[in-house]
């Protein structure tokens, strides 16, 4: 026990300290208050005294100062050390009137001011925003700060009015120039853009308002002694904002120079390699696994790669490439293209397909599902065929690379499009006969070529006549109704000159003869027989 007692009275002392520590944390830090005088800061009051926190001694002081008349205010102001409640300060006085006193612990620690330095700063303030409310209250200096507001005030309405008129001004006068590009060549460009130049000046003229506005708040402001200290702020803000602009505009040179030495190589090397790509398409050079066929689009390939490479160079060096505001933009751009570029990849890949395998072309005659017709135009997402209708069709690439593309052009090789029709004869014609006559027939249909000469071929022996099909290149696929009208009438021109039926023979009963062609007439006009052919 003799030992217990020893460590009890050590125990207990640190038991009661912890104890009172979460009251201790509770305790919150009395707020600071701000002495303000004629809008002019005097001093922040920081330190608890006579019961009355920082706000309420606030309050108090400038209770006492509405209490003073202009011959108050005008007594000289004094300061004088003194010590309250143990605690050291500085009493300012108007007169023989005690206004208020800053104590040791009202001052920054930051600052690391004494107190008769801070007591000479504060004094200063404090006469200066007397002074302010004795001048303010003169009629004389509130008429002159009227009659200076409202000159400001006119001369700012003929400045806004003038700045008005040279925008119409310059706006008329450049969008007559726009309207007569026709005239001139190098100004049709400006007609497209012309809303985007309206829109600019118009938000010019609304900054140049603005800033005509701003000032002149500033100058009224500046006329009146209690609101001078306003207009002083704005000024600084102002000047500060200008100066941060000059500053990062100084700063960021370096950086746009870089970019633009980036961008200069960029745009070489794309030069470049259209050049060679250029040069492959015309025939002049010779790439391993690059054909004449692919030859553009690859080079829209390798300028997508080369420009990607030369932007990821230099967005480093962008002024803004730094700032949140850009690295959220640069998010939000990510993410819209990820959510939304699924089918545009897919369509554009599948373009890429049709290219590389060089399944058409344009001006190819193409039939793709119920799409018979001349490409027009190949493009990344979407190609445009015209129709034998002349009614122009866009089918996505993907729909494309999906169904089997029939290509008459590349079938017939420099030869054309081939086109074909089918007629049913019966077995008592001679075959030769039937192809020498539709022969005849497509060599004096028009538009087609004659060069390569048409051909038949007889598909099929049914039961009652014989199935022949002419077929024959035309030079204008998209013409083949035209010239198929055109061939039929030839066709049966020339079968009733030569005494042959086109209707196919059907038959209810046997006939009694054979249905049969003779040998002697296996030769009949207009066929020519083996040995005319030999001679």
């Amino acid at each position: 026990m003799a030992g217990l007692l020893p460590l009890l009275r050590w125990l207990l002392p640190v038991f009661f300290a912890l104890l009172s520590l979460p009251s201790l944390a509770k305790t919150e830090a009395v707020p600071e208050a701000v002495l303000n005088v004629a809008n002019r800061d005097i001093a922040t009051l920081r330190q608890t005294a006579l019961g009355g926190t920082p706000e309420m001694r606030v309050k108090r002081i400038q209770e006492r100062l509405r209490q003073l008349d202009e011959r108050d205010l005008s007594q000289p102001v004094s300061r004088t050390r003194v010590t309250v409640e143990e605690k050291n300060g500085v009493a300012f006085s108007i007169g023989d009137r005690n206004i208020f006193i800053l104590y040791e612990g009202d001052l920054d620690p930051e600052e690391k001011l004494t107190l008769d330095d801070a007591a000479v700063r504060v004094e200063q303030r404090l006469k200066l925003a007397i002074a302010a409310l004795i001048e303010q209250g003169h009629g004389a200096v509130v008429l002159k700060g009227v009659l200076f507001s409202l000159a400001a005030t006119a001369l700012m309405m003929v400045v806004l009015w003038g700045i008005r008129q040279a925008t119409t001004y310059v706006l008329d006068h450049l969008q007559a120039r726009v309207l007569s590009a026709n005239e001139n060549a190098r100004l049709r460009w400006a007609a497209q853009g012309w809303l985007l130049v309206k829109r600019l000046a118009q938000v010019l003229l609304l900054l140049l308002w603005l800033s005509v506005a701003y000032l002149w708040f500033t100058y009224v402001l500046a006329n009146f002694p209690l609101t001078e200290p306003l207009a002083e702020r704005l000024s600084g803000f102002l000047l500060d904002m200008l100066e941060r602009l000059g500053e990062g505009a100084v700063t960021a040179i370096p950086g746009l120079l870089t970019v633009g030495v980036v961008l200069f190589i960029t745009k070489a090397a794309n030069d470049v390699a259209g050049n060679v790509f250029e040069n492959v398409y015309l025939g002049r050079s010779l790439i391993p696994g690059v054909h004449r066929d692919t030859a553009h689009a690859t080079r829209r390939l390798v300028g997508v790669l080369v420009w990607g490479t030369g932007l990821a160079i230099a967005y480093p060096y962008l002024p803004l490439a730094e700032s949140e505001a850009f690295k959220g933009l640069s998010v939000m751009f990510g993410f819209m293209l990820t959510l939304g570029s699924a089918g545009v990849v897919t369509q554009m890949m599948s373009g890429l397909v049709l290219i590389y395998s060089r399944a058409l072309k344009v001006g190819d005659f193409v039939c793709v599902g119920e799409v018979t017709g001349v490409v027009k135009e190949m493009g990344a997402l979407s190609t445009k065929v015209v129709n034998i209708r002349n009614e122009e069709v866009t089918i996505p690439n993907a729909v494309l690379v999906a169904n089997p593309i029939k290509n008459y052009t590349c079938a017939g090789g420099e030869r054309g499009a081939l086109i074909s029709t089918t007629v049913t004869i019966g077995y008592d014609t001679p075959w030769r006969q039937v192809h020498a006559m539709l022969v005849n027939a497509a060599m004096r249909t028009k538009g087609l070529r004659t060069e390569q000469k048409p051909f038949v071929m007889q598909k099929a022996l049914q039961d009652f006549y014989v199935e022949y099909e002419l077929y024959a290149y035309v030079d204008r696929p998209l013409e083949r109704i035209q010239i198929l009208s055109e061939l039929h009438a030839q066709i049966q021109d020339e079968f009733n000159t030569y005494g042959v039926q086109i209707m196919s023979p059907n038959f209810v009963l046997q006939p009694r003869n054979d249905v049969v062609v003779n040998k002697e007439r296996w030769y009949a006009e207009p066929a020519v027989p083996p040995s005319s052919d030999k001679s």
